[in-house]
């Protein structure tokens, strides 16, 4: 437990100063439970805690193009794969439409008192419309050019990496005996259980000091073999159960071939020229594709625009045709413990034809992560929308946004 808790603190305290070239990794990520007795030390290559100076020490190291990792020593590392900023990168501000202001400034709490403006904490909005930018906006401290960590909105781009490797055609859905120690019903588990959440392999999700998520992210120098490691609790593709473990050991399997560490910049950083993008590996160079992207407000904006463009980019095709009606079409399984998950995607519409959210089109659908960071996307209105900030307890607005904006196009197809 005190591991998990030293490591949470070393690897934000290296990220935070070191990828996003912030200086209060306090402020910046929730809360630390340890923090009255965690002594943390940061330098321009690392960051280490411990509890009061002497026990469950952990270092994180940071690396060019790879951001930090936790591990005993400098993690051998390759050379990044050199990514080519996209023209989106350098666009000049936009001036928006004064009713797309007002959407944004409601999203950034204008109408609310200090306190409760903090409470929402939105730190970056970004608007695209038929692939333009037509608005931005960034809290104080933060801009166009400040990568915000993204947590499970990762998961989503683990979507495309899949994508682009069935589009080269080395890898299936369907593929299963995907770890060679698994023997027993753990063999039959596909890359699309994994992608789905329906590996069945027993994992606790809640984010507190010594269960599995928080021991695989920071007290787990091979992410992926703890994550295999674990036992079945349901047959493959029967129970639907949110795992960040699934997305990270699904990664591990992928990058044994497809380029290690470099595999989600190789895969998808340099095809869309997201420059700003890091996803940091572990210990054992497995990018952490469940949790651990970060990008500039923009970038995540790209990603969104792949999407919506059903996997097209500069006119070649990136990903399978129809690659994405069916990563957002809603896994339908006998049991559940979400509603309106999808192949790495949260989604709209419920396999019974139900809206999540009534006041967004039926095709909208969405990357998530902790504390309210999102991008919508809605394709029949031609919007992406990216919300980021840090709101662990209060409403992030950002589906408000999103419905906001869809009626400014409905009623101006055009914004400018």
């Amino acid at each position: 437990m005190l591991l998990t808790g030293t490591g949470y603190a070393a690897h934000n305290a290296c990220a935070v100063t070191t990828v996003a070239g912030r200086d209060d990794p306090a402020d910046d990520l929730p809360d630390n439970p340890l923090v009255p007795v965690l002594k943390v030390a940061t330098s321009e290559e690392s960051a280490s805690a411990s509890v009061l100076g002497l026990l469950a020490r952990q270092k994180a190291w940071s690396t060019p193009g790879f951001g930090c990792t936790l591990a005993d020593e400098r993690p051998d590392l390759p050379e990044p794969t050199a990514v080519t900023a996209n023209a989106l990168t350098d666009a000049p501000a936009p001036v928006a439409d004064p009713a797309v202001q007002a959407a944004l400034d409601a999203a950034f709490g204008t109408d609310l008192d200090d306190e409760a403006r903090a409470a929402l904490g939105t730190r970056a909005v970004v608007v695209l419309h038929d692939g333009e930018l037509v608005a931005e906006q960034y809290a104080d401290g933060f801009d166009a050019t400040t990568p915000q960590l993204g947590w499970s909105m990762t998961k989503s781009v683990a979507n495309l990496v899949v994508g682009r490797l069935v589009q080269a055609g080395d890898v299936s859905l369907d593929d299963d005996h995907l770890r060679p120690q698994w023997t027993d019903v753990r063999a039959d588990i596909t890359v699309r259980d994994l992608l789905g959440m329906t590996s069945g392999l027993a994992w606790d999700e809640t984010y507190e000091l010594g269960t599995p998520i928080t021991r695989m992210l920071y007290d787990e120098p091979d992410m992926g073999a703890f994550v295999a490691s674990q036992e079945p609790a349901h047959e493959p593709g029967t129970y639907l159960q949110y795992s960040s473990g699934s997305t990270t050991l699904l990664c591990a399997i992928l990058a044994e071939d497809h380029g290690g560490a470099n595999l989600v910049r190789d895969q998808v950083f340099a095809p869309l020229g997201l420059s700003s993008a890091v996803l940091e590996p572990d210990a054992a160079g497995t990018p952490v594709c469940s949790s651990y992207q970060w990008a500039t407000a923009r970038d995540w904006a790209t990603i969104g625009q792949l999407a919506l463009q059903d996997g097209v980019w500069e006119g070649e095709r990136l990903l399978p045709e129809g690659w994405m009606r069916e990563s957002t079409t809603a896994v339908d399984v006998a049991e559940t413990e979400e509603q309106g998950y999808a192949l790495g995607w949260w989604v709209n519409t419920m396999p019974d034809g139900s809206l999540v959210h009534p006041e967004l089109p039926a095709d909208a659908y969405f990357a998530e992560g902790h504390d309210g960071q999102s991008i919508t996307i809605v394709p029949s209105r031609g919007l992406v929308v990216v919300r980021l900030g840090f709101t662990p307890e209060a409403d992030d607005r950002a589906t408000a946004l999103a419905a906001h904006l869809v009626g400014i196009v409905d009623a101006t197809p055009t914004l400018e």
